[in-house]
């Protein structure tokens, strides 16, 4: 509309009215420029122009078309952007539209299958409440009150969890800032210097220099180095005894020096800290200063007892105030046991009796008190005065422990006290009676015989009539008081040794018929007690258990007798099967093999016929019967080896227990001709004089040494040496060094090294002169004498200066041998505490010097001796590959040691030993040497029918003088083959055997709470199956076939209808009749041979086909768990660790002591009356004395008549 108006405007203005028109101005060219190329809509206004080409319009006009075209573009430029932010819009809203669809699609979906399965959950409700329509109204109410209840539970503990995470999260806040409050609290600290506190140190006012003690004694554990630098400062104001805190200045200055390390010098300080000086603190510092202050206290006060009164030793009081409030703090706070340490640690008997007696436990504390006396006390007069103590404790109890009193005595050697309790005893009660029995058997198995015969003395003594009298004891000249506890002690000695050496002869007067019914009575007990202690009682018992229990593999000795194929491994299974069979009385696998046995010859015959009395050990009544064919005999001379080994067998029959064994053996020293027979019947006759200490056996051994005779002289150095066993002679050590100084024969310096190391058997520091006087001798021999004589006088102590002089040899000697010695032993000293031993000889079981290794070996295997320790049996198995044939030869017999009496369950590398011991026997490239020891370990590892143990303390805690000494002897099979039986005296039966009143065995049982497995035996070898023999078709040759083609084309028509296989059938019988007459010849020559094996491989499949059947039966049953439990018949076989899970199941039988302990324990019969049930005694093995025909009858009356 606008334009409109304008052009009609213009139009009127140049009309044809004929009026003047305003004056028109020239359009700028700019206007038309700008009208042709910016508006081209408005290009018709360019038609208003004069004849010049210049348009002719009003200035007003272009003005305002300018303006308007100015609008114009505005609102184009809006438009254009206006344009493209709806196409921005148009797509952002096509986008939207995407995604709304795929929304809605996606929700649809959702929608349709939350519809289905809404649906399949109506229709599982509506199937459920159909099931559930017949429950009743209460029923919903009930089950809608535990879903309260459950929710209101949920609701609780899930308050409960939200609680106890918030006091977690407030502890873990509280954690953090304390540990930002020692950061920042350490911080500080390091930040601070002692400086300033030190410089308080120079102040003149005591205050201010307390305080900075105060302050350095708070802070001396972080900051010592830089108070070590004032040090000085702090002593003087300990010096100055004008300071008032002296005692403060010296704390400080005890724990300055013990942190540089100065530990005397902090002790002294220590000690002049006085009250300040906390002893039940419990940091390193007061701990430490404690320890040092003891054991100084302790060299004062053992210093003190040593010198008596040759010597003032001034103890410190403040030293003895620091013992003092520590043993009082012991007191107080119930550490009893500590204070029995300090006591006996610092010899105060005062201390020792307080802490006993102030125990809740007396009986417990006395039981400690007394093992730790007997164990650890290494000084044999203190020791003395101990177990005088304890005696009295014992004696002083509400019930007395005459038990343990006995037990103490014989460390005493208290043999008339022993008497006097066991003949009180005897006149009470039945029980008081069984008491005296147990101390009896306790006795016998802990006492020397000597010991054991004094006290026979004095028992029979005091009976009414003469009782059978024992073997004279005399006490040897020169010997030393056993223990010189007191003038009375000493006293009773000097009696006891006066006394004639028999007992007085008896009034034959009194007759037992003559005596009353109590006196009857008091004899037949004193007869039973005699026969206890006299051993007689305990042998028998002891081998009916062998005997009912024996279960040694026979089908090992014959592999191993197959195996084997020259002298030395046959005299090894010799001796294996000896051990096997020891104490069993079975000899059959000698009876079966005579013809194999009969190769051995000289000494290996010797050796042989020795071995027999190994396996009857303990069969004394039929001794001499069984060795009957082996003895000296008046008729005519026999074969000195057998009659040296019979004599021999003799002694290890009778071992320990001689008897009237003794002069019989005695005897035969004395006729003997050769040196074999001397020989063996100086070994027998130590032996079973053992320990006697008898002048004259003595006196004939030292007249068969000084014959100069070598093979002699071995036999009697050692068997001097047995006789005055531990009797630490003084005469008897001087004649057998002075000889062995002069002889010139290796044979009888060894054998008297041995004799010169038995004489000071647990004499502990009385053999310290003679060892040093041995070790520093020139001979090798005599200083290997006194390796076995530190061996013997601290067997089982402990004593560390013994260990540490026995190092020092066996690294420091020129001569192998004692060096080796040095080594083993170690594994005495060591038995009471196994467990130190592996990691003492660790390194030297790695040392370059073969002989140090094999030392280490038997060491551990002495140490741990039926232990079956795992870091033993760890440092011995790489020694079985040992490049030297010796080291695995010790190695796999001290495996054996270690391993006897371990089953498979106990210890699983029985079974790899068992099966090296077999491989290396079956190697024929193996060497003889490492055999030798392989065949040794099978011996051992299954000893006495699988049912003794090697053990060289008893039951009761003391070292067992038999074992021991058994045991040094055998470690000289190194040079004597024959000694290897000596062995037989360590092995202890591991036997639970319970008696009666009357010394019987009843039938009892005793509950294992363990599986039977644990402590089973091993299985038994199973023999090999015979594989059946194919018949092989004969060969025939093609000649043959040409030959039997010519002869039928020869034959005529009578000939040509029989068969081809005819011929050959009749060739092969032919064939078969003449094999036939040569086997038939054959078998005439080894008719006895085929026999003997028809015989064992009857047996063995004998053997074989039972144990199939018992399998075939186990097998067709149904498995059944094993129970956790076993039941053990009277007598039981139980292992030192089956032990501790024993008890008794009857309820007859009470035993007087624990059943832990084994043994032979008598049992109470609750039930008097009642018929008992005896354990049958079995009969024993061996050649039985032919019974005599009776003589017949003489004819009756009759006449002779010629006709």
């Amino acid at each position: 509309m606008l334009l409109l108006l304008l052009c009609s405007c213009i139009f009127l203005a140049i009309g044809g009215h004929g009026q003047s028109v305003l004056p028109i101005s020239p359009w700028p060219v700019y206007h038309q420029n700008y009208l042709q190329t910016g508006f081209c809509e408005y290009s018709f206004l360019l038609s208003v122009q004069n004849s010049e080409g210049v348009c002719l319009l009003p200035a007003n006009v272009y003005t305002r078309l300018e303006e308007i075209e100015r609008d114009r573009a505005l609102e184009k430029q809006s438009m254009k952007h206006l344009s493209s932010s709806l196409g921005e819009l148009s797509e952002q809203v096509h986008n939207l539209t995407l995604e709304v669809n795929k929304t809605s699609t996606e929700l649809t979906t959702k929608l349709t299958v939350d519809q289905a399965e809404s649906r399949a959950r109506d229709e599982e409700m509506a199937r459920d409440l159909l099931n559930v329509t017949h429950v009743t109204e209460s029923t919903r109410q009930q089950i809608e009150l535990l879903q309260g209840e459950q929710m209101a539970t949920n609701r609780v503990l899930q308050q409960t969890i939200e609680q106890q995470n918030q006091t977690i999260e407030e502890l873990k806040t509280l954690v953090r800032q304390q540990s930002q409050d020692l950061d920042e609290l350490k911080t500080r600290i390091e930040q601070q210097s002692t400086a300033g506190v030190l410089a308080m140190l120079d102040e003149k006012d005591p205050q201010l220099k307390c305080f900075a003690l105060n302050k350095l004694n708070a802070i001396v554990g972080d900051f010592w180095p830089e108070i070590s630098d004032a040090v000085d400062k702090i002593e003087m104001l300990y010096e100055d005894e004008s300071f008032p805190h002296r005692e403060l200045s010296a704390l400080v200055t005890s724990k300055v020096y013990y942190h540089l390390g100065a530990y005397e010098i902090s002790l002294t300080y220590a000690l002049g800290a006085g009250n300040l000086f906390d002893v039940n603190g419990t940091t390193e510092y007061v701990e430490t200063t404690i320890s040092k202050c003891i054991d100084h206290y302790t060299k004062l006060c053992v210093a003190q007892a040593e010198a008596g009164e040759k010597q003032d030793v001034k103890l410190d009081a403040r030293l003895e105030d620091v013992v003092n409030r520590k043993i009082r703090s012991c007191l107080e706070n119930g550490n009893f046991k500590q204070a029995v340490g300090i006591a006996l640690e610092t010899r105060r008997i005062d201390v020792f009796e307080e802490a006993i007696m102030k125990s809740d436990d007396v009986a417990g504390m006395l039981l400690y008190a007394s093992k730790v006396c007997m164990s650890l006390i290494q000084n044999r007069q203190f020791r003395s005065k101990m177990l005088r103590v304890l005696v009295r404790l014992y004696l002083h109890l509400e019930i007395p422990d005459y038990i343990n009193v006995c037990q103490c005595l014989i460390f005493l050697d208290d043999a008339s006290a022993v008497a006097e309790i066991l003949e009180k005893l005897i006149k009470g009660t039945e029980d008081q009676t069984l008491m005296a029995y147990q101390i009896g058997f306790d006795l016998y198995e802990s006492a020397t015989q000597q010991y054991l015969s004094r006290v026979m003395y004095a028992l029979r003594a005091v009976s009414p009539i003469p009782l059978p009298n024992a073997p004279a004891v005399v006490q040897p000249p020169g010997s030393a008081p056993a223990a010189p506890v007191s003038k009375d002690a000493e006293s009773q000695a000097s009696e006891e040794q006066e006394k004639p050496a028999s007992v007085p002869p008896p009034d034959t007067s009194t007759k037992y018929s003559d005596l009353s019914e109590e006196e009857k009575k008091h004899v037949d007990r004193l007869t039973k007690l005699l026969g206890i202690l006299g051993g007689e009682t305990s042998i028998a018992i002891h081998l009916q258990f062998l005997i009912r229990n024996n279960h040694t593999d026979m089908l090992i000795l014959k592999n191993t007798k197959d195996a084997v194929r020259n002298s030395v491994c046959h005299t090894a299974t010799v001796i294996c099967n000896s051990f096997m069979y020891c104490g069993t009385t079975s000899d059959q696998f000698l009876r079966d093999n005579l013809e194999w046995l009969a190769r051995a010859t000289n000494w290996a015959r010797f050796t042989a016929t020795a071995s027999l009395g190994v396996i009857h050990r303990g069969h004394e009544k039929e001794a001499l019967h069984l060795m009957s064919t082996y003895l000296p005999k008046d008729t005519g001379p026999g074969s000195a080896y057998s009659e040296g080994g019979g004599l021999y067998a003799l002694g290890l029959i009778h071992a320990n227990h001689g008897g009237t064994m003794i002069d019989y053996l005695l005897n035969q020293v004395k006729e003997a001709t050769t040196e074999m027979v001397r020989h063996g019947a100086g070994l027998g006759l130590g032996l079973a004089a053992m320990g006697t200490a008898r002048q004259d056996v003595y006196e004939q051994l030292k007249f068969n040494l000084y014959q100069d005779d070598a093979v002699t002289g071995e036999a009697a150095g050692i068997a001097m040496g047995l006789v005055m066993v531990g009797t630490k002679s003084a005469q008897a050590i001087e004649d057998m060094v002075a000889y062995a100084q002069e002889t010139q024969h290796e044979k009888i310096l060894r054998g008297l090294a041995i004799g010169i190391a038995l004489c000071m058997y647990g004499r502990l520091e009385e053999a310290d002169t003679l060892i040093e006087s041995l070790s520093r001798d020139k001979d090798p021999i005599l200083r290997r004498s006194g390796m076995y004589t530190i061996a013997m006088a601290y067997c089982g102590s402990g004593s560390n200066q013994a260990i540490r002089k026995l190092l020092h040899v066996a690294v420091s000697d020129v001569n192998d041998d004692v060096r080796r010695a040095a080594v083993e032993a170690i594994g005495f000293i060591l038995f009471r505490t196994p467990e130190q031993c592996p990691s003492v000889v660790s390194l030297l079981s790695e040392s370059y010097n073969p002989h140090v290794r094999y030392g280490a070996a038997l060491a551990l295997g002495v140490a741990c001796a039926g232990t079956g320790n795992k870091e033993a049996v760890a440092l011995i198995e790489p020694m079985t590959n040992d490049p030297v044939n010796y080291v695995r030869q010790g190695a796999m017999i001290a495996s054996a040691l270690i391993l006897v009496q371990q089953t498979e369950a106990m210890c699983p590398k029985v079974k790899t030993f068992r099966e090296l011991y077999t491989k290396v026997i079956n190697d024929k490239h193996d060497d003889v040497i490492a055999k030798f020891g392989a065949i040794l370990a099978q011996g051992i590892i299954d000893a006495g029918g699988r049912n003794v143990t090697i053990s060289l303390q008893t039951r009761n805690g003391h070292t067992h003088m038999e074992s021991v000494v058994g045991m040094l002897v055998f470690t000289q099979f190194w040079f004597w083959y024959p000694l290897s039986h000596f062995l037989s005296l360590a092995f202890t039966p591991t036997a639970m055997i319970a008696l009666n009143s009357e010394l019987q065995m009843p039938k009892a049982e005793f509950k294992s709470s363990a599986k039977s497995s644990m402590f089973a035996y091993p299985p038994l070898l199973e023999p090999p199956k015979e594989k059946e023999k194919e018949k092989v078709s004969t060969a025939v040759l093609s000649i043959t076939a040409k030959a039997k083609a010519r002869s039928k084309s020869k034959k005529g028509d009578q000939d040509s209808e029989k068969m081809e296989v005819d011929e050959v059938e009749k060739k092969d019988e032919d064939s078969e009749k003449g094999k036939e007459e040569k086997a038939k010849e054959e078998k005439t020559k080894d008719e006895t041979k085929e026999e003997k094996t028809k015989e064992e491989t009857e047996k063995d499949s004998k053997e074989s086909k039972d144990s199939k059947d018992s399998k075939d039966s186990k097998d067709s049953k149904e498995p059944k768990e094993e129970a956790n439990f076993s039941v053990l018949q009277n007598p039981a076989r139980a292992l030192p660790a089956q032990l501790k899970v024993l008890s008794c199941m009857s309820g007859r039988y009470h035993p007087l002591k624990p059943v832990t302990t084994g043994g032979i324990i008598l049992c109470k019969d609750q039930t008097k009356g009642e018929p008992e049930e005896i354990v049958e005694t079995l009969p024993t093995g061996g050649p039985k004395a032919e019974d005599e025909e009776p003589e017949p009858s003489p004819p009756e009356p009759f006449q002779y008549t010629e006709d």
